[in-house]
C-alpha cells in the first residue's frame, strides 16, 4: 500500500503538482479516485471538433488554456447516467475548470436533452462525438471515461468507469493539478 501511494505521489509531482499535495496524498488514493491514471507526461490529443445540440462545430480548443474534465458518455450508458448529476455538481463547485460531458456514438439529440432535463443538468453544454472521432483514436473502448487535461490541451490522468466527481477526494486531485501549472 505504502508503495503504491508513493508511486502515485512521485507521479503527481512529476507532473508539476505542488508540494501540499505530498501532505494529502492519501486521499489520491481513496474513493472513486482510486481509479483514477496519473500518466508520466501529458499526452498530446488529435485534433477535435464536437457537435452541439443544434450540428454547429465547436473546437475542443475552445477550452485551451483552462483545466477541462472531458467526459465521454452516452445515453444508453447505466453509469454514464448515474455520474452526470455529479459532473454538474463539480462544475457547480469549481467553476474555474471546464466540465465537458461528450455524448459519444450514436445519441440523439433529443435523448440527450430529455435526459439533460430529466436529470436536472441543463447547466451542463450539449456536445457530441457521433462518429467517435476523438474517442477511437483515443483509445475509448468502453463508458464512461473522464480525461482530465490541463490548459495545453494535454491528457494529464484517465479514470475508465464511473466516480463522485464532486467528492472531497476528487475535488482535491483536481485543485492539486490546477495549483501545479
Amino acid at each position: 500500500m505504502l508503495r503504491k501511494i508513493l508511486a502515485v505521489l512521485y507521479t503527481a509531482l512529476a507532473i508539476g503538482a505542488n508540494a501540499a499535495l505530498a501532505g494529502d496524498a492519501e486521499a489520491l488514493r481513496e474513493g472513486d479516485m482510486r481509479k483514477l491514471a496519473i500518466h508520466d507526461a501529458p499526452v498530446d490529443l488529435p485534433v477535435a471538433v464536437f457537435l452541439d445540440a443544434a450540428d454547429a462545430e465547436v473546437p475542443l480548443a475552445n477550452w485551451q488554456g483552462q483545466w477541462v474534465v472531458l467526459n465521454f458518455w452516452a445515453t444508453w450508458c447505466a453509469p454514464c447516467r448515474e455520474e452526470m448529476p455529479s459532473l454538474l455538481r463539480l462544475q457547480q463547485a469549481m467553476p474555474e475548470l471546464a466540465v465537458l460531458p461528450v455524448a459519444t456514438g450514436r445519441n440523439a439529440v433529443e435523448g440527450i436533452e430529455r435526459f439533460y432535463e430529466e436529470a436536472g443538468v441543463q447547466a451542463l453544454p450539449i456536445l457530441r462525438d457521433p462518429k467517435s472521432k476523438l474517442a477511437r483514436p483515443m483509445g475509448v473502448m468502453g463508458l464512461p471515461v473522464t480525461v482530465i487535461l490541463n490548459p495545453q490541451g494535454q491528457e494529464v490522468a484517465r479514470l475508465i468507469g464511473d466516480a463522485e466527481w464532486d467528492s472531497a477526494h476528487a475535488q482535491t486531485v483536481l485543485r492539486a493539478f490546477m495549483a501545479g501549472n
